[in-house]
């Protein structure tokens, strides 16, 4: 088995994610050479139970400590676990949970061990993302963009388009495909538009002892309360002009503004709260998009869907019209930047994350 990922040439890599929506952790393989995506293959998911739910919940906005010490353990376990039903790939790539994130304050962290999964695999591990694009003065999120890119050269689409990714926070990643590279001036343009399903899961979670608004059921039977809609607006983090980044929290006062409501109008108001973030976003594309390709867990909620439908200005789709897996599809890019990052290759840019300039980010960990 090789110790090393190879320099050139098509490689089978692994990526693994566990997003803000705290669900579960999935897992995906691509062929790729970091540059071109050339096959998709294999996935899995691996869910949270509830008490490693709470574990998590109660390390979010934690910087260390035992509560981080025990989401860690939890991150470690489930990915080994997910990662023993994976045998062929050559190199893994390894997000970790984000528990805090303020990039311009104390940085990004996520809770991890890549090189104890190296150790356990037998294959070279990718992992820490983040660390380099924030010491270059970037946000360290998005990290998709580059991935997004690669997704609309593999699709031969000619015209600009938006990946809206619909986890916990919501994030807006704009490509060109026009351009030959993603790190060219102009090809992508990336930012997190605002909370998207987090608050909805808390509201859920606190109310109901639910994990989500399943098909947006709730939602569906209540009514939008206009003001909270037009206090949440007025909040500066819209009126910035990207890139920029949000923590999975730094929207929780928006559970405050729905207080009083009943919950089906408080989880209208919260998905509205989503949907008007998107909307918001948008005026920033540099032209306006030929489509919306929306992925991530949001997609499955029929109100948010047609909400974004009525209140943006292009055709808003699923990307599994396009052939994609949009439960995956984070997953698939972390695989494809573990790839980037072996071979030395840069992960974000200027227009993704405010990066200085193009970094390559990332440990790699190789087992023994």
């Amino acid at each position: 088995m090789a110790k090393a990922i190879a320099k050139t040439g098509v490689v089978t890599a692994l990526g693994m994610m566990s997003g803000t929506s705290l669900d579960g952790v999935d897992a995906a393989v691509i062929d790729t050479d970091g540059i071109r995506i050339h096959n998709f293959g294999a996935s899995g998911y691996r869910a949270y139970s509830e008490a490693e739910r709470t574990c998590l919940r109660a390390a979010l906005g934690h910087w260390g400590g035992a509560e981080a010490e025990a989401a860690a353990e939890v991150v470690d376990d489930a990915h080994a676990e997910l990662l023993s039903g994976f045998s062929d790939y050559d190199v893994a790539g390894f997000h970790g949970q984000t528990l805090a994130h303020a990039p311009r304050q104390q940085g990004t962290y996520q809770v991890g061990d890549g090189a104890m999964l190296a150790a356990k695999t037998g294959r070279p591990v990718v992992w820490d993302f983040r660390s380099d694009d924030v010491a270059m003065g970037g946000e360290g999120a998005p990290l998709a963009p580059f991935f997004h890119f690669a997704c609309a050269k593999y699709l031969n689409l000619k015209k600009p388009v938006c990946f809206l990714n619909l986890g916990g926070v919501g994030n807006l990643t704009y490509v060109d495909p026009r351009f030959d590279t993603p790190e060219e001036a102009g090809a992508l343009l990336a930012f997190d538009t605002g909370p998207a399903n987090a608050p909805v899961n808390d509201l859920m979670q606190a109310r109901l002892g639910l994990n989500m608004d399943a098909d947006g059921r709730l939602a569906q039977s209540g009514t939008v309360e206009t003001g909270a809609l037009e206090l949440f607006l007025a909040e500066s983090y819209f009126s910035r002009l990207p890139p920029k980044s949000l923590d999975r929290n730094d929207f929780s006062e928006m559970i405050n503004l729905v207080g009083e409501l009943n919950d089906a109008d408080a989880a209208a108001t919260l998905t509205a709260m989503c949907a008007a973030g998107v909307a918001q976003g948008m005026q920033h594309c540099p032209e306006s998009p030929s489509s919306v390709l929306v992925t991530g867990g949001g997609r499955h909620n029929p109100v948010l869907m047609q909400m974004l439908e009525v209140s943006l200005d292009c055709p808003v789709q699923k990307v599994e019209e396009l052939g994609l897996d949009g439960d995956m599809l984070e997953a698939q890019a972390f695989a494809y930047l573990a790839v980037r990052v072996a071979r030395g290759m840069a992960t974000s840019a200027p227009g993704t994350t405010g990066v200085s300039a193009c970094v390559g980010g990332g440990v790699v960990s190789l087992p023994g």
